[in-house]
């Protein structure tokens, strides 16, 4: 059920290189481990802990990236944003797991979560209504040619995305799934 971002084209984003995107310590199908699930919102077993990410070489020029998490189905007219840290040093290839968490010291220096759309300044995990189809989250690595996005850092991911624009060198993501 895993689909690679080669397999699908991102709605409303500028062409940019491609950047393979590895999310570790998933189910074999695709899925994410419960502890990715959110306990904050109140999901059986959740415990907001954020997955290892990894990801490849990024094109020269590159001076900072980006990471988010995205739930365009979400029951919103605007779908959800989990995830968002910004100013991730350029020489650095992924985020260790639970790096989301609330004043993480696994974040790498300089970089900055930023809050998601529930006002937290953490990762907060998987919550797919009960019942539904298997709920796609889009995990997002994007490599800019600025070494910090001069935005607030109370700045809501979707302005931060906006920010973005002009400044994407490469973007690779990989959909993972939950499903209660």
């Amino acid at each position: 059920m895993a689909i690679k971002s080669t397999d699908v084209v991102l709605n409303n984003l500028q062409e940019a290189q491609n950047i393979d995107v590895t999310v570790k310590g998933l189910t074999e199908n695709g899925f994410f481990e419960k502890k990715n699930y959110s306990g904050i919102f109140g999901i059986e077993g959740g415990q907001d802990i954020s997955p290892e990410i990894q990801w490849g070489k990024v094109p020269e020029g590159t001076k900072s990236i980006v990471v988010t998490m995205y739930d365009p189905d979400a029951p919103t007219e605007s779908g959800f944003w989990h995830w968002a840290i910004k100013d991730i040093p350029a020489d650095v290839t992924y985020l260790a797991e639970n790096a989301g968490s609330a004043n993480s010291e696994k974040l790498p220096n300089g970089a900055i979560t930023m809050p998601m759309d529930a006002r937290m300044n953490q990762y907060v995990g998987a919550a797919p209504s009960a019942g539904d189809e298997p709920h796609p989250y889009h995990i997002v690595v994007t490599a800019l040619d600025v070494p910090t996005l001069d935005i607030s850092p109370d700045s809501t991911p979707a302005f931060m995305n906006f920010n973005m624009i002009g400044h994407e060198l490469a973007r690779g993501y990989q959909i993972v799934y939950a499903q209660i």
